[in-house]
């Protein structure tokens, strides 16, 4: 009688010691597939990273020591086959910044955008601008303004509020003037803390839209993480921020 008792309480810690060692494998398959986040502090050096770039070949951050760095983190998507208008449109309005002003060369600065999808879906995404202006600039002057009910009307108001200048590109054409960082593991974003299932009100796979600004020397100067899809600063705003960074102050 002892002996069967002592050899169910063996079973019985065999059986727990099983359940431990599986849930340390499961937690440490979990912890692989998603490493911790670690937040970059400004202040601090700049985490280093490598990611494909669109336009072909890799790019590692510590290889632009030397460069101040402007990395942006469009949300991408706002809602499942439907990609974010404020991030198309602040991306083609840098992208005509630099051509009539040269902030690259004025601020000694690299642009890099960060997608946190695979090379076809930033393809998608470069494809879809010039139809996402035409939608935009519609919006702004839709047909017959005075016959509008009053929501269409604040819709209207809203939309040239947030979208002032007007911007249009050939059909076809592909706007890529800065290096497009392809981070389709999501390593990057997912270490920032950035990548989201939801987030503002949306459940699909999207960035919070964010902002980080890395001196010549490697260091965090200025950061900026969304709380919603419109609160983030203007260029005006930024080139201040570049300007301070650029002279060292």
């Amino acid at each position: 009688m002892i002996e069967k008792k002592e050899t169910a309480v063996f079973v019985g810690v065999l059986a727990a010691v099983a359940m431990i060692v599986l849930f340390k494998g499961q937690a440490a398959g979990q912890a692989a597939a998603e490493p911790r986040p670690q937040p970059a502090i400004v202040g601090q050096p700049m985490p280093d990273f490598t990611l494909p770039v669109y336009q072909g070949g890799t790019l590692t951050l510590s290889s632009l020591r030397g460069k101040n760095v402007l990395i942006l983190f469009p949300r991408g998507y706002a809602a499942e086959n439907y990609w974010c208008t404020i991030c198309n449109y602040r991306y083609v309005e840098l992208a005509e910044l630099e051509k009539a002003r040269k902030i690259r060369e004025r601020f000694n600065l690299e642009i890099l955008v960060v997608f946190p999808y695979a090379h076809d879906v930033v393809k998608a995404w470069l494809e879809a601008l010039p139809g996402q202006l035409e939608s935009i600039k519609a919006r702004k002057n839709p047909p017959e303004p005075d016959k509008l009910d009053e929501a269409g009307k604040t819709r209207m108001e809203r939309s040239r509020q947030f979208y002032p200048k007007d911007f249009a590109l050939a059909k076809g054409e592909v706007l890529a003037p800065f290096p497009i960082l392809v981070d389709g593991e999501r390593t990057l974003s997912r270490k920032l803390d950035l990548f989201r299932a939801e987030w503002s009100g949306s459940k699909v796979d999207q960035n919070i839209p964010s902002i980080y600004v890395v001196d010549a020397a490697g260091v965090l100067q200025f950061k900026y993480l969304g709380q919603n899809t419109t609160d983030r600063p203007g260029y005006d705003y930024l080139l201040k921020v570049l300007e301070v960074v650029n002279a060292g102050r």
